[in-house]
């Protein structure tokens, strides 16, 4: 079991990891870069051979004969060793550059391929991997398989060519002092082979803490307001550290191993050719070797021990790819909870905007009984304004959410237009729905690309119209660059309120059937909320719009509103039905009315 984890890591160089399964749809688009860098690194590998047995053939027939052909034999000999020198260096270079072109492509294809799998992921897979740990998978962890591939292609054929090219040569030659050889390479792949088992997992263990250094970065970047408001800091700096710590310990730990290989690679080169010279010399002097010979036949057991450390590099950056390669399949394998692969009517469009929720269940954990949402039923008709309102973590996020296929409902069943959304395809289900949701998002770009994100061809009028029954069209224009400024990363240079009318323009801009707003205008003044409700009665009259809000003046002019406690329907009605007939809505009226009126 000793060298398990090291047969594997070769396995992978050799496989690719079963790169014929899982990674030959990466490699297929460059296969010519993958094949014609091997070829021309064996040309390089051909002359490295031959250059020592030429240089012993110039000192043993040309300068130690010293006879008047002597000047001719060592030129002509010389020429041949110019031209294998050019020949080296146009393989090598051409090896090297196919060898990039193809890890490069294929790293390319591959970090698009998992960006395309995160985008299907559902929330509750994303949670699963966590936002850090898939961008170092998308970044570091293709990079090393980049690294090893590239590593691979200019050493797979060069070092074991080189050695059995080697060793045949200086068999030729000696095959006595050859045995030297058979003593050294047990020994040299004993020591690979230990220390490679016990790197592999502390691989591993390095790329985990280099996903929580990347978690911990990405969290206090996203969050560096509130990480100054309450002045923290210092508390920042310690998390920081103590992640920064672990990775620089792991990652030492790891590499104390890798550093001994060059160490031991080099003490047995040096033994092993002091041996050569010993037992060589004395074949030179009992005139059995030529002093060429031993010139040659030690450069070759140079060439054999560094093909030997070549490819303990091989293996040493395979161990690593291989926990990477690990990490890499865990995203491409994972499937997506929420898919319209079983869709009835994928072609279906959302036409009218009917919403029905069928005694719909919801937990964001199947396993675990407690439900989120617990037997809702209700129906949203074309063109209604329904409100939904509750205290907070009562559900009302969770419901809305459903609408789109955010989340799968547990039980039951949820209708748009009389058919399960759950046949629909997803494209077509969310291009019927605008939502704007509890956490205003924006993008870098500008304004008017913001707006667009809603709808990509439309015109600035179609934009400046959005803006305007979003009430966000006074304050663009009051910018030095109107609807072409420049947002900052999360929209940080505008306000609350602003960024909330500027999500309502994106949404807008949509048309949607269906139009959902989670507490979307709780950073907007009352005055400028009537404002939008109104552009919504006149311009959205045939869009049906589901209002989740906190005060009920936001919704008490809504056609029905829901009234929701623990996750349960507690009413639902208008609110002159609600008001003298529901308990729980008259005690969150009266408490909000009381609170105005001081």
């Amino acid at each position: 079991m000793l060298g398990q984890k090291v047969l594997l890591a070769y396995y992978f160089i050799l496989k690719g990891d079963v790169v014929l399964k899982g990674y030959f749809k990466y490699i297929k688009p460059h296969i010519l870069f993958f094949i014609f860098g091997p070829l021309f690194m064996i040309t390089e590998v051909v002359g490295e051979v031959l250059m020592p047995r030429l240089l012993s053939l110039i000192i043993d027939s040309g300068i130690i004969s010293g006879n008047a052909e002597s000047t001719a034999y060592i030129i002509k000999v010389g020429i041949g060793m110019v031209f294998t020198a050019i020949m080296m260096m146009c393989g090598g270079v051409l090896g090297n550059y196919f060898a990039i072109r193809a890890s490069v492509g294929f790293a390319s294809d591959l970090r698009g391929d998992l960006f395309k799998r995160v985008q299907t992921f559902s929330f509750k897979n994303i949670d699963k991997f966590s936002t850090g740990s898939l961008i170092t998978r998308i970044t570091n962890d293709v990079t090393q398989m980049q690294n090893v591939i590239r590593m691979s292609l200019v050493m797979l054929l060069r070092a074991p060519g080189m050695l059995i090219g080697a060793l045949i040569m200086a068999i030729t030659i000696n095959a006595r002092l050859a045995m030297v050889i058979a003593v050294v390479i047990p020994v040299l792949a004993a020591a690979i082979i230990f220390i490679m088992a016990k790197a592999f997992p502390r691989f591993n263990i390095m790329q985990k803490k280099l996903d929580k250094l990347n978690s911990d970065i990405q969290e206090n970047l996203t969050n560096v307001r509130v990480v100054k408001s309450f002045v923290r800091t210092e508390f920042e700096r310690k998390k920081f550290f103590q992640s920064n710590t672990d990775l620089r310990d792991n990652t030492l730990r790891a590499m104390s191993l890798v550093i001994k290989t060059g160490p031991i690679m080099t003490l047995m080169m040096n033994i092993t050719t002091i041996a050569v010279l010993w037992f060589g010399g004395n074949f030179v002097i009992s005139n059995s070797m030529n002093v060429g010979e031993l010139t040659a036949f030690t450069t070759y057991i140079v060439q054999i021990l560094m093909s030997l450390m070549m490819v303990s590099m091989i293996i040493l950056q395979a161990s690593r790819a291989l926990a990477s390669s690990k990490r890499i399949k865990e995203v491409l394998n994972t499937e997506s909870d929420i898919s319209d692969e079983n869709a009835l009517q994928k072609e279906k469009r959302v036409e009218e905007g009917k919403v029905e929720f069928k005694n719909v269940s919801f937990s964001y954990n199947p396993d675990f009984q407690n439900n989120v949402l617990e037997n809702i039923s209700f129906t949203a008709n074309p063109g209604e304004c329904v409100g939904i309102i509750g205290a907070t973590g009562s559900g009302k996020t969770s419901l809305v959410q459903l609408i789109a296929r955010l989340y799968d409902v547990t039980a039951g069943s949820i209708l748009v237009d009389g058919t399960d959304v759950r046949d629909y395809s997803l494209y077509n289900l969310r291009e019927g729905v605008g939502m704007v949701l509890q956490k205003n998002t924006l993008f870098s770009g500008t304004i008017s690309e913001n707006i667009r994100w809603g709808k990509e061809e439309a015109t600035d009028e179609e934009i400046q119209a959005a803006a305007n029954n979003a009430q966000a069209h006074g304050f663009v224009t009051s910018f030095t660059d109107g609807y072409e400024t420049e947002l900052g990363q999360g929209g940080v240079n505008v306000s609350g309120g602003q960024k909330q009318r500027l999500c309502i323009a994106r949404a807008l801009i949509k048309a949607p059937k269906i139009l959902i707003l989670d507490d979307s205008t709780s950073a907007v003044d009352t005055a400028t909320e009537a404002r939008i409700r109104d552009a919504f009665s006149n311009e959205l009259r045939g869009t049906t719009k589901i209002i989740i809000a906190q005060r009920i003046s936001s919704v008490m002019d809504a056609d029905k509103i829901i009234v929701i406690d623990d996750g349960k329907i507690v009413g639902q009605g208008s609110h002159n039905e609600l008001l003298p007939n529901n308990e729980y809505y008259r005690e969150i009226y009266y408490s909000q009315h009381e609170k105005e009126e001081k």
